[in-house]
């Protein structure tokens, strides 16, 4: 060993955690605390990316799930990425977002994209059941600035 050993904790993560009402009203909430994190925290994550998709989970949120409870979104910047979930209270999992696509979409029709974008933009994506129903995640790759 040349000279002495560095160790260097990992810097922590900061992360928001947001009840949005069930409606498209999050929608815009959402994107404008995504655009908010990424700025003040001075990330290199692509804000505009980052905003898309945020906003394609929420909305799929709200119209693929009961309105009775709120949907929560968690936001982490961590030092390698950035982090959005959305959580909501039905359990059953997001068709189409981890498996391959079989068809493409009906170029007439308003929906059936956000799952696609969000599986094409982000670096890796997923679900996993919560206590109270589902998460449905993506992340991006990205770094903190120095201050």
């Amino acid at each position: 060993m040349n000279g002495p050993a560095v160790h260097e904790p990992p810097a922590a993560s900061t992360s928001w955690r947001v009840a949005l009402p069930h409606t498209s009203a999050a929608v815009p909430v959402a994107r404008a605390l995504v655009r908010t994190a990424l700025a003040e925290r001075e990330h290199s994550a692509d804000s505009d990316t980052a905003e898309l998709l945020t906003a394609e989970l929420v909305a799929n949120a709200v119209e693929h799930t009961s309105g009775g409870t709120p949907i929560e979104l968690v936001v982490r910047l961590l030092p390698t990425g950035f982090h959005v979930e959305v959580h909501d209270a039905d359990p059953a999992p997001p068709r189409d977002l981890t498996r391959p696509v079989l068809e493409a979409p009906d170029p007439w029709q308003e929906h059936g994209r956000g799952l696609l974008l969000i599986r094409a933009l982000s670096s890796s994506c997923g679900h996993r059941p919560t206590a109270s129903g589902k998460a449905v995640w993506f992340r991006l790759p990205g770094q903190r600035r120095p201050v």
